[in-house]
């Protein structure tokens, strides 16, 4: 473990360093009912020639990217749509992407849907200007050249990957999950339009819902305290709080939707600065193994990693229980710490996210804690995962 520690602290050492020496990310949104008209007429003004759409089949088939392009008919600007992303997305599905990309000639490149279509558009843009393996990209930088105009319009609330320069892509062979990550990979603008989010189903609202929560909570509760991580977290954490239940139980409640839409994107700059935790380092796993989705797999491991953490994120939690209205400055700090995590579990609940899934198979807890603790080394965590506690985890999500 002494071990695991010292290398912990080198390689959080090089990552501050790295991020001394990149440029501050530059962020544009377009914000409400109607802004991805508004983003979409941006791009017509930035000069792009041929724009490449990157999202899902069951969003084009609802009507949903044409509804998001409908500003695009009158302008002079030819769209190609690449459908073929799904959950979790492969490489395959990037190179299929940026096949078409280049055999029309697309010069940027717009995604439509949640953070699977984001990311693979991320590492579409990528590839269509570069000869290498996007799989010698994973890691933080590795992406050095230059990237056609990237933009988005997510369609859930939970990602945040349209505020940040990181893409998570699945080997479809090994199930592992590789993150890409460089300034390359920010979106120029994005459109937050609460128009397209209206009729997401709530089982889909609660999982992003609570992606986006999970998101807030590991870049508050880190140990790098850089730039805007905690006050974009906190704000997050707030929205979430207060408008998560009213997303799920009415969808149409545009109010809710706007809120939830803002929290996402406010969870996902305080993550593009510090980036993500323990949470994620398991999650990832059964997400690729399982194709469980991500959000529900973070809903599944989030209150047992603040568990594992209690006692060295005391502090942070018991900050997160008043941001939450669940307890009152001042209150017994590891009392409203538990207080915290009490009420994570019951917003799980209230959004009908369940305890458990039976996807999860015993037989693999070994190889997926080996991954698990491997990835959390290069977290800012404020406690690096350890083996009996990880697989105590698994044996406690799975049904």
């Amino acid at each position: 473990m002494s071990l695991r520690k010292a290398k912990h602290a080198l390689t959080l050492f090089l990552m501050k360093t790295l991020a001394g020496l990149a440029p501050s990310p530059a962020y544009m949104v377009y914000l409400g009912s109607g802004s991805a008209a508004q983003l979409c007429r941006h791009i017509v003004r930035s000069g792009a020639g041929k724009l490449l759409v990157v999202t899902d089949k069951p969003l084009r088939e609802l009507g949903i990217v044409d509804q998001a392009t409908a500003a695009l008919a009158d302008a002079a600007l030819s769209v190609v749509v690449y459908d073929g992303v799904e959950p979790n997305p492969t490489y395959a599905q990037v190179a299929a992407g940026r096949a078409l990309m280049l055999e029309h000639g697309c010069d940027a490149v717009l995604a439509i849907g949640g953070g699977s279509s984001i990311d693979a558009a991320k590492i579409i843009a990528a590839s269509a200007t570069s000869e290498e393996d996007p799989k010698t990209w994973v890691g933080f930088g590795k992406v050095k050249h230059e990237v056609p105009a990237l933009y988005a319009i997510p369609t859930t609330s939970g990602t945040g990957s349209e505020a940040t320069m990181g893409a998570v892509i699945s080997d479809s062979v090994s199930h592992e999950k590789g993150v890409i990550s460089g300034a390359p990979l920010l979106p120029a603008a994005v459109a937050l339009d609460s128009d397209l989010m209206l009729g997401m189903p709530a089982p889909i609202t609660a999982a992003t819902g609570m992606d986006a929560l999970t998101h807030a909570i590991e870049a508050f509760i880190c140990v790098w305290d850089r730039g805007t991580r905690k006050a974009h977290a906190s704000m997050a954490v707030r929205l979430i709080f207060a408008h998560l239940r009213d997303a799920v139980a009415d969808g149409s409640n545009r109010e809710a939707r706007d809120a939830m839409a803002l929290a996402a994107y406010y969870a996902g700059i305080a993550i593009n600065q510090v980036n993500v935790g323990n949470v994620h380092a398991i999650a990832h796993q059964i997400g690729g193994k399982y194709g469980i989705p991500h959000g529900l797999a973070n809903s599944l491991v989030l209150p047992h990693v603040l568990n594992f953490c209690r006692t060295e994120s005391e502090q942070e939690l018991a900050e997160l229980a008043v941001l939450a209205g669940v307890g009152e400055a001042g209150q017994d700090t590891a009392r409203l710490a538990g207080q915290f995590i009490d009420a994570v579990v019951q917003l799980r609940a209230d959004v009908g996210m369940p305890e458990t899934s039976d996807r999860i198979r015993p037989q693999d807890y070994g190889y997926l804690t080996d991954l698990a603790l491997k990835e959390c080394e290069s977290y800012p965590v404020p406690k690096l995962l350890e083996r009996d506690p990880t697989l105590a985890i698994l044996r406690a999500i799975t049904a």
